[in-house]
């Protein structure tokens, strides 16, 4: 018998004083309750009632037992009233991992929308290219770039991730504009090196490694900066640098040479039964990265001539 409801059946028989009331509130036999109780004394190894021809009282252990049994049962009650009001609304926590570039620029503007949309709800937004264990570490969700490896989770694919190479018009009439990779050999390329390793820049047909910059660094923003300041080109996310190309701080080039736009994709654990929170944000992602919403992004700037 499951001992939850062997001590429901119990605190029923404590606060209504014989089996027979208790039988018929319950819709279960007299024989029926009575199995239950003497389950948790065997359990137990104590009498919790008092059994006589005339009546039926608890003993002084039934008494406390009782008590207690009282405290869990409405403790699980309280539990499930909150998990039944989560699932009625958005409301809660929800941790989120992405990749740092496209998190700084793109994600954090676009989830205090999300806030504004779902005030019961909060987000801890974790930014790190380390790619985390959602159930290991705690995550409900996670934003990878490339090609994944784990199945058991659900994959919603999101718009394409597109490299730029892009450099400031000061540098350009001071070094020349490159048409080809070859040309790439006379100019200061400002490198990514994540985990204090550098990043190959596979350019469409060639695969090589140019000649290091005087500046390198670990995070995008910063080799965004140095190409504005005109210290050189750089090869970062077209996110990242798309408002300073609409600008004309930067320009784009030799397009035609660039790799392959990566998958991008929200991925979670699977749920028969999903929180509003997360079909929310779910849907919420999908609308402002799914493939619908490059539609409404703004036209490329022209590239260097």
């Amino acid at each position: 018998m499951d001992r939850l409801r062997s001590m429901e059946v119990f605190v029923a028989v404590a606060n209504a004083g014989s089996f027979a009331a208790v039988s018929e509130s319950l819709g279960m036999s007299a024989v029926m309750v009575g199995k239950h109780v003497r389950q948790l004394e065997q359990r137990l190894g104590i009498s919790l009632i008092s059994r006589t021809t005339r009546r039926q009282s608890l003993t002084e252990a039934g008494r406390a037992y009782a008590e207690r049994c009282r405290l869990i049962l409405a403790e699980i009650r309280a539990a499930e009233s909150g998990a039944e009001a989560l699932r009625s609304a958005p409301r809660g926590s929800l941790r989120i991992s992405a990749p740092v570039s496209f998190g700084t620029q793109r994600l954090a503007p676009a989830i205090t929308e999300y806030l504004a949309a779902y005030p019961e709800v909060g987000v801890d937004l974790n930014l790190s290219d380390r790619v985390v264990d959602l159930v290991e570490e705690g995550f409900d969700a996670a934003v990878r770039i490339g090609d994944l490896q784990d199945s058991t989770m659900v994959a919603r694919p999101l718009m394409p991730y597109q490299m730029v190479m892009c450099a400031s018009p000061e540098y350009l009439s001071k070094a020349g504009v490159p048409r080809r990779p070859a040309d790439l050999a006379r100019h200061q390329c400002l490198d990514f090196s994540p985990h204090g390793r550098r990043v190959h820049w596979n350019l469409k047909g060639i695969e090589g490694e140019f000649p290091a910059s005087r500046f390198r660094s670990n995070n995008g923003q910063a080799l965004r900066m140095a190409a504005i300041a005109g210290h050189g080109i750089a090869m970062q996310p077209e996110m990242l640098l798309r408002e300073d190309i609409d600008a004309g701080r930067l320009v784009v080039l030799m397009p035609d040479y660039l790799p392959e736009p990566r998958p991008m994709s929200l991925i979670y654990r699977r749920d028969h039964q999903p929180t509003p929170k997360m079909q929310t944000f779910i849907a919420f992602m999908l609308e402002r990265f799914g493939h619908q919403a490059q539609r409404t992004r703004p036209a490329r700037a022209k590239r260097a001539r």
